[in-house]
């Protein structure tokens, strides 16, 4: 079939069109890339190259309320090699195993990686800076050593439940350092490079250095000097008394801030892997569950006069034991304690006087106000691995729980929810959160980010019972079975607990936790503390044990805090078959001589001399010191200097 030319030159303008437009398509399609697209594909490829050493932020500090140091970063740097650019395998991984201590397998094995970087681990991370400068001096193609940290604690075992510890990458694992790991961390910087396929640094570029921003520094409520001497005395109760553990709190009442909490055993954070899993593993102030025994009367108290079940001036009898739904729950004390009031029913610890209490309230009031102080669920403090404690199901509770929970047994707690709700029941009636962390600051500024309010949970109590609660529990510490924290000078609050372990589901003849929950000044509370200590080798009475611990704690506490003493307070009823001593005032004996000290002091004191000679020139205590009828007084002596001859 013959074709026209008109089809010829047709078909040519189609292909010749088809063709523009391709040739168009192509330009356009060019230009879109070279012009539109090349700053983000010129990005892509150099991401494709470049290559990061990375520098680790400096993970944020922690400190007490005062300013001091818990926890900071030590430099420790860490080796990474570049594969592509070791030139002789064998020798760098001979020089690398020596200077590390390390064996030449595992680090050959990383040198010949087909990897663009590689960090030597575990022997090349965290080394020292002489093993750091070493390296640096080998000065070998393709090993770098990188800027790193690792955590260090300077106090030691201070405080080390709270604070917790970090693993080898820096990452938080227990304690506000897990708490608050992202807070903590800070952003990772790096040094960059440009290398090609191989991993070979590229000619003539040069490298970028991105810096690390560091993590927040955290300011924790917590006072260095408490802490010490909180712990200082747990100490002594684990060697006094060969207990399995012991636990101390202690709480500024009027805002949930936490002044210090220790556990014993204790560990040391920076060697954590030292001690067994179970010591640095649970906090046992707000992780140890038991029932509370006599400082849980507390609540029932605060209960009875917030409903006005009962009164101070109320007579009772005391016969030794009560009858409830076919059980007999007995006193502390064989016999009981005969006629009294019902503020000494408090005083005394008297379990059938709470028993009426409970009963007066009855099931729903009494278990209502239990779960309004916070038992039965986590407080909420900042802390890592709190439990519930256990309460009565409301269907399983009948005439025996309702009395034994009155005196604080069968419902089991924590001692952080103990302290919380003592004190709410001291402070005006107001529940507060406990909390760990008081603010956090610009590392660099010094500027504060943020700081952490008290968190009001709810008012549980008036402040007119509350002030009563505060009465009665002065009147405990003064006559009563708290009077080993009784301390002259100070007005102090407190009760004792002394409760049965449960073992195998049922109650221990042999074992116990013995307690203390104490607070001061009675009228205006500063601090409250709670210290309990678990089978306690003896005697097991928490006035026996608990409570010196808490005075001594107490003791240190008020004077660091600058609270003075005053000379209000309740006198405390003296009872020598329980071992009280009277108190009295230290006399001024410095310019006096020898003999008429002995004259004078009709055997009230002790004499600690010190120094020759026959006249006193110092003192300790200073006079008017007040101290038990007993106590020593060390004199330093010497002679007065010769007046001159006439």
């Amino acid at each position: 079939m013959k074709v026209s030319n008109v089809t010829v030159r047709r078909r040519l303008l189609f292909v010749m069109l088809g063709g523009a437009v391709i040739f168009v398509s192509l330009i356009l399609r060019l230009a879109y890339v070279q012009l539109w697209m090349g700053p983000e594909l010129a990005r892509k490829a150099e991401n494709n190259w470049r290559r990061d050493i990375p520098y680790a932020a400096k993970r944020g500090e922690i400190l007490d309320r005062n300013g001091v140091k818990l926890s900071y970063n030590i430099t420790s740097p860490s080796v990474w090699v570049i594969p592509a650019q070791i030139q002789d395998a064998k020798a760098a991984t001979a020089e690398l195993a020596r200077v590390l201590q390390s064996a030449q397998e595992p680090i050959y094995k990383m040198v010949t990686k087909k990897e663009s970087i590689v960090r030597i681990q575990p022997a090349g991370r965290k080394i020292t800076e002489e093993k750091a400068k070493e390296i640096r001096d080998l000065a070998i193609p393709g090993v770098v050593v990188a800027e790193d940290n690792k955590r260090f604690y300077p106090l030691g075992p201070l405080a080390s439940h709270i604070l917790g510890f970090t693993d080898v990458f820096n990452k938080g694992l227990s304690g506000v350092e897990a708490k608050y790991d992202d807070q903590l961390t800070g952003i990772q910087g790096n040094v960059s490079y440009l290398a090609d396929a191989a991993g070979r640094a590229m000619p003539n570029t040069s490298e970028q250095y991105v810096k690390p921003q560091d993590g927040l520094n955290l300011q924790l409520t917590v006072d260095s000097y408490i802490q010490s001497v909180m712990e200082r005395e747990l100490d002594q109760a684990m060697l006094q008394y060969q207990a399995k553990h012991s636990i101390a709190i202690a709480m500024d009442p009027s805002n949930g801030e936490i002044l210090a909490m220790a556990g014993r055993p204790g560990f040391d954070p920076s060697h954590f892997r030292d001690f067994p899993v179970e010591d640095y593993n649970r906090n046992l102030p707000i992780w140890m569950t038991y029932e509370p025994g006599s400082t849980f009367k507390i609540i029932t108290l605060a209960a009875a006069l917030q409903e006005k079940k009962v009164n101070f001036n109320e007579p009772f009898y005391d016969s030794g034991a009560v009858e409830v739904g076919g059980a007999r729950l007995r006193c502390w004390k064989r016999g009981g304690h005969g006629s009294e009031t019902m503020l000494e029913v408090v005083e005394n610890s008297c379990n059938p006087g709470f028993v009426l209490m409970g009963q007066r309230l009855g099931k729903d009031k009494l278990f209502d106000y239990i779960t309004r102080f916070g038992f039965g669920k986590k407080t909420g403090i900042d802390l890592g691995g709190e439990e519930n404690g256990i309460m009565f199901k409301p269907s399983k509770v009948g005439p025996v729980e309702l009395a034994t929970t009155a005196f604080g047994q069968g419902v089991s707690v924590t001692p952080i929810q103990q302290i919380a709700a003592v004190s709410a029941a001291i402070n005006g009636g107001k529940l507060f959160k406990p909390h760990v962390a008081k603010a956090w600051f610009n590392p660099e500024t010094g500027e504060t980010v943020e700081t952490v309010q008290a968190e009001l949970v709810r008012q549980v109590i008036s402040e007119s019972t509350s002030a009563q609660v505060r009465q009665a529990l002065e009147s405990v510490v003064a006559k009563g079975t708290g009077r080993n924290a009784f301390l002259d000078g100070y007005r102090v609050g407190g009760k004792t607990g002394t409760a049965q372990k449960v073992i195998n589901g049922r109650y221990s003849a042999d074992e116990h936790i013995v307690s203390f929950i104490g607070f001061a000044p009675a009228d205006d509370p500063k601090i409250v503390i709670y210290a309990a200590v678990d089978d306690p080798q003896g005697i097991q009475f928490g006035g026996l044990i608990a409570a010196p611990i808490v005075k001594n704690i107490m003791a240190d506490a008020l004077r660091y805090m600058k609270v003075e003493p005053r000379k209000d307070q309740i006198s405390r009823e003296l009872k020598p078959e329980l071992g009280d001593v009277p108190i009295v005032e230290v006399p001024d004996l410095v310019g006096a001589t020898v003999e008429d000290i002995y004259e004078d002091l009709n055997m009230d004191f002790k004499l600690a001399k010190s120094g020759n000679g026959r006249t006193v020139i110092s003192q300790a205590p200073k006079a008017g010191t007040r101290v038990e009828k007993g106590s020593t007084i060390r004199i330093y002596l010497s002679n007065p200097p010769e007046e001159p001859a006439k």
